[in-house]
Order: C-alpha cells, then structure tokens, then sequence
C-alpha cells in the first residue's frame, strides 16, 4: 500500500510541474532552468542537493506568489531528474488585518501548488509569538488579533504625528521579521534563505533596519547584511523591545553575543530569475494559481504590512474629526496619494482604476461601512474607537480629553473630572470607567500608562516610522495630521 500511496504521490507531482509548465512562457522557463542551477550550485551541487533546507517568507502579493510558483517548479524539477531535491519551508504572514483576498490568494497557491501534503514542505505560520503548522481553517486566534490590537492602538497614541502608512508598516514588518526568525529555526533549522525582493527594496530594508537597531542599541558584532540569522535575530529583540516600548516596561539590552566561526546563514536572491510583470503570461500563471488583484492591497508590495481600506477610512475620520472638514475631504487626499503610489509601483492604469473608484461620492457611505466592519473583523474596533485613537486625548495627562468630549461625547463632558481621576488610578464610577475602556479599545490599566506618558516616548518610535508601508522615506505631505486649513505639516 506504501508503494502504491508513493506512486500515486509522485504522478500528482509530475501533473503539477505540467501544468506549471504550461502556464510559464519561454522566458519563465529559461529562467527556471537558471534557477535550479543557482539552487544546485548553493547546495554544492546536485549530488547534495537533497535535503537541503531553503526557507522563503510569503506575504501573500503577486510577486511573492509568483516567486513561490517558480521554486516549487524547481523543486519538482530536480526531484523529476535526480535522486532527491530540496526541502522548503515557506513562513506564512497570517496577520488580523490581513484582507480575505490576500488570505484566499495563499491558500488557493499552496492548494494548486499541491504543497499541503508534501512531505518536502513545511507550511508554518505564526500566531501570538508561536510557530504553527498552517491550516487555512484556523484563522488568527482571538489572542493574535487581541495582541495586534493592544499594539496597534497604543502605537497610536504614543506616536507623534506619525503617518497612518507608517503605523501599519512597523507593526506588520516587524511581525514579517520575527516570523522569519522563528521559521528559520524550525526542526533544525534552514540551509539559506530565499529572497524574491528587488534589489533596491532590499536596500530600503536593510536600511530602516540598521539604523532602527541602532537607535535601540542593538547592533551586534556581526553586521546584519552579511548574515540572515544575525539580521532577524537583532529584529526580534527589536521587536521585544518595541512591545515593551508600548506597554511602559523596561527592556534589559541583550547581551552582545562574542564572534564565533560559525558559517553565516545566506541569502539567495532570485528577483532576477522570477519576475516577470504585466504580460499575459504572468497573468495566465496568475490564474492558474487562484490569485485575484486584491483592491485594497495595493498600497505596499508586501500586502500583509499594510490595510489600505483602513488607511483610507482613518484619513476620512481624521479630516471629518480633527481636521473639522469633511470625510469626502479626506478620502480624497487618500486617493491622490493612492495614485501617486500605484503609479510609483508601475501598477497599470487599468488596474489603479477599481482601486480608485473603490471610493467614488456616490458609494461612500456604503464603502465607509464596510470600512468599519473589516476594522471590526480585524482588531474588534468600532468607528468611536478608531476616532478616539486618532485624537490621542490620554497622552500628556489627558490634554486632549476635553477636546476629544466636546467634538465628539459632549455629553460625557459633565464627567470630565472623574475621567481624570480614573486615569491618575483614583477612585471614581464604574459608569465612567466602563465607558473609559469602552471607548478607547483598551484595560483601564493600559489607559493609565497612557495618561502619564508623552508622546514620542522615544526615539525608536520615530525610526519606526520615518518609512511608509514600502520602506521609503515619508513626506511632509504622506501624513494625516497635515492640517488642510491652517498648512501645519506633521513632523515624523
């Protein structure tokens, strides 16, 4: 039975490389050729080749899908002509607010990809700090999205004027990150691991990564470029770091570990070997894995670091709120900066399009709604919990709170003094700390730290968010605090 199981096994295999084949065009498979040499000159050659370890991380965009499609084609490959092949471990971004889009796109991949009961594949994901098997029937757990949220509001009330795009960018790359380094180490460990970044999109994150580090005196003895382990391991103390940050704890800096002879753990690019935009043979691979455009993905090439429904919708809150302008007035700048975005990604016009007309005048109370509701599915946050973040009102002792209740609780106002004594951890009403956790997403206890805290609480802060969802360097204008009527631009 064993060896009718392997036989029909390795013929579901050969099926999957064809039609692999079918949908690559003559450049695609010319380069998959150049692939496999590059990943059997890495292993020392094809005589080593099995049983090599390989780890690629898999946000769920089309360039990392379509660079997935290629190392399974290579794998299949050299298990089709020689004695055994690598092995691959592929490190999954499962976060809350990911979009169901990007979410099916994943496991429609790995589903056509036929990657699920691959002995010689390791799907793993992570899921409140803990590496986990993937299983598309198991979503992000109540404590991920709870632990997403906590991070997400307190990063906005303690960051300083910082653009929407940046929030969403520190907390999903650093999430990417520690996911890599967990995922590397996996029974035993990886060989190399496989990067399908442009070469300039490296460089950006190399760069916000050495000098985050190095405003959080993290720097090791070996640079961070000439080793993986070394890059990841500095990002999750980073990380640790970070949350610590938030929650108003103390971070001991770790040890700096003495230089060892150990060999460091390769990147392999492939960039060069893999992408292939905007023809019609992309488009048919495309298809044949599942993948559909995700609207509301397109803001950042790693689709799990950004949500751009909620950007758009946190815009059009704080232009209606703080800005005391309209919704309308904020969607707008959304969208012009969406098109200058898109046009930067070289993403076709036919395409920016939908993106754009997502929040026409005549279907914005409708879009506004569905805004709320995937805000809600994400984090479990109403429309009032994402305004209160925007306003901050429990940073420096509570010196936007009275704003904050006249603009939008001016019925809460009359209780004023008691928020106050709630928040310096005086006794007062249980109506009014209720109404406290309530609407600010948060324990009581964590809305006291607030309160006496003062944004920026660090200079990390600020690193963490000098880039935007792509890693590039924000403008005075990327920002939401930019006040439309009296031109104050928020600093970063």
């Amino acid at each position: 039975m064993g060896s009718i199981h392997e036989q029909a096994m390795q013929y579901i295999y050969q099926q999957v490389l064809q039609r692999l084949f079918e949908h690559l065009s003559q450049a695609q498979k010319a380069s998959l050729q150049l692939l496999i040499q590059r990943l059997i000159v890495a292993a020392g050659g094809v005589e080593r080749i099995n049983g090599v370890r390989l780890m690629f991380v898999c946000d769920g965009s089309q360039p990392c899908v379509q660079a997935l499609a290629c190392l399974r084609a290579a794998q299949l490959s050299i298990a089709s002509r020689a004695s055994g092949t690598f092995r691959l471990h592929v490190a999954t971004a499962w976060q809350a607010g990911m979009s169901s889009t990007t979410q099916a796109n994943i496991d429609s991949t790995f589903s056509t990809l036929f990657m699920h009961d691959d002995p010689r594949v390791e799907l793993l994901v992570l899921d409140t700090g803990q590496l986990l098997s993937y299983d598309s029937r198991r979503p992000p757990s109540a404590d991920q999205q709870l632990c997403e949220r906590h991070e997400w509001l307190l990063d906005g009330h303690l960051s300083a004027d910082a653009a929407l795009s940046a929030n969403f960018a520190g907390h999903g790359y650093l999430h990417m990150a520690e996911l890599a380094r967990q995922a590397m180490r996996w029974k035993g460990g990886v060989d190399a691991i496989i990067t399908a970044d442009p070469l300039a999109d490296r460089k950006r994150y190399l760069a916000w990564s050495r000098r985050a580090l190095r405003s959080a005196e993290l720097e090791g003895v070996r640079p961070i470029h000439s080793c993986a382990t070394t890059l990841f391991d500095g990002m999750g103390a980073l990380h640790r770091r970070y949350t610590r940050l938030l929650l108003g704890q103390t971070f001991e800096l770790p040890p700096v570990p003495d230089a060892d002879d150990r060999p460091a753990l390769r990147f392999i690019a492939i960039d060069d070997l893999v992408a292939e935009h905007g023809s019609r043979y992309c488009e048919r691979l495309m298809a044949f894995l599942g993948y559909r455009f995700d609207e509301q993905s397109f803001f950042s090439a790693q689709a799990g670091t950004a949500s751009p429904v909620l950007l758009a919708h946190l815009q059009g809150l704080h232009a209606e709120f703080v800005d005391n302008t309209t919704y309308r007035d904020g969607i707008e700048a959304f969208q012009q900066q969406a098109r200058h975005v898109m046009q930067h990604q070289g993403i076709p016009e036919a395409l920016q399009d939908p993106v754009l007309e997502h929040w026409q005048a005549d279907v914005l109370e409708a879009r506004r709604d569905q805004a709320n509701e995937a805000a809600l599915r994400a984090y479990g946050l109403s429309e009032a919990q994402l305004v209160c973040r925007l306003f901050r009102p429990f940073v420096k002792g509570g010196m936007n709170l009275e704003a904050f209740l006249r603009r939008c609780h001016p019925g809460m106002l009359v209780a004023l003094p008691y928020l106050h004594k709630a928040l310096r951890g005086q006794s007062a009403p249980e109506p009014v700390v209720q109404w406290l956790v309530d609407i600010g997403g948060l324990p009581l206890q964590m809305l006291q730290g607030l309160y006496s805290r003062t944004p920026p609480v660090a200079a990390l802060l600020t690193r963490l968010h000098a880039r935007g969802a792509d890693l590039r360097y924000l403008q005075a204008g990327t920002t939401i605090s930019r006040q439309h009527r009296g031109g104050r631009a928020g600093s970063l």
